[in-house]
């Protein structure tokens, strides 16, 4: 499937000096370097892609299973691409390997957006910024093209990369198979203030006059081992609106919680709607932590590595 708003957006990210697209004949390599990725994320082993053997991606694929499985390409789905570091290649004038990957489905996704996957940097070249520069080349092809943006999934136990998009300021949208994250144009900048025990949630203020200012929605903290929400006069606003801020808003702050191991849980009358299946796809911080318990099974289930399991009895983080 393809689209021609999507297609645009991909002779943008073709012609950019930070990407290569993969060639007809590197589906294979492109294929160990998700391989790399995900045996780190999911077993948290480290390796080379470019230096794995056939006997060493054999056995990495069975401890992965299905997960593990190496597919077919279809070009009409989604477009591969090698992260590059232009500053690089200008050192000797030629262009040097590759430093990562990502892939662009070329059809949207939601509203207006595109689907990023196999998003991934190799171990020696990371704290340069390329995931973060990738990230805003995409979303600026999208800008370009009138999309609004992009989405990505993550799993929870991938601890390293959940936190690494929450500090990259992406917005929880879902968390029905995975965790679902996006930039999205209607969706403002936002922050998260820790102070006294408490977590505020705030956005940019579109009625402000000074660059930078936001107006707080939510605050968050812990009484008895139990999540104490309360709503800002500014949240009370959009009660009665269709608004997005409104609606992920929560889901944001919940993730946010999650990952310092705070109370995710109001009571009992919560929970047990949690229980029942509501908010399983997104909603309050109640559906947040019943499908942590999920994730996390699954992943027991799989053999995969579990750090920083979110333990909602005590409330507490582990490794």
């Amino acid at each position: 499937m393809e689209d021609d708003l999507a297609l645009r957006v991909h002779e943008r990210l073709a012609a950019c000096p930070g990407l290569r697209p993969v060639g007809a004949a590197e589906g294979h390599r492109f294929g160990l370097w998700d391989l790399a990725s995900l045996a780190e994320g999911a077993l948290g082993e480290c390796a080379d892609p470019d230096s794995l053997t056939a006997s060493h991606e054999k056995r990495l694929r069975l401890r992965l299973g299905a997960a593990g499985r190496e597919y077919a390409h279809n070009d009409d789905y989604c477009r591969r691409y090698w992260i590059r570091d232009p500053a690089e290649d200008r050192e000797d004038g030629r262009p040097r390997g590759p430093l990562g990957t990502v892939a662009v489905d070329t059809w949207p996704s939601g509203v207006g957006s595109l689907r990023v996957s196999s998003l991934y940097v190799h171990p020696v070249a990371r704290r340069r910024g390329l995931a973060s520069s990738t990230l805003d080349t995409v979303y600026e092809a999208c800008r370009a093209e009138g999309l609004h943006g992009f989405r990505l999934d993550t799993c929870w136990t991938w601890q390293r990369s959940v936190r690494y998009y929450l500090n990259r300021g992406l917005w929880v949208t879902s968390w029905k198979r995975a965790l679902g994250l996006a930039r999205l144009s209607y969706l403002p900048r936002y922050e998260v203030r820790e102070a006294e025990g408490e977590l505020t949630f705030l956005v940019a203020d579109p009625e402000a006059c000074a660059p930078g200012a936001v107006v707080p929605l939510l605050v968050a903290g812990a009484t008895d081992g139990r999540l104490r929400l309360r709503e800002t006069e500014q949240y009370a606003r959009t009660r009665d609106e269709l608004n997005a801020v409104r609606y992920y808003a929560r889901s944001t702050l919940a993730l946010h919680l999650a990952v310092r191991g705070l109370p995710l849980v109001r009571g009992e009358e919560e929970w047990a709607e949690a229980l029942a299946g509501r908010w399983c796809d997104i909603g309050d911080p109640e559906g947040l932590a019943r499908k942590i318990e999920a994730f996390e099974q699954v992943a027991r289930d799989d053999g995969w590595r579990l750090t920083g399991l979110y333990d909602r009895s005590s409330q507490a983080r582990r490794d």
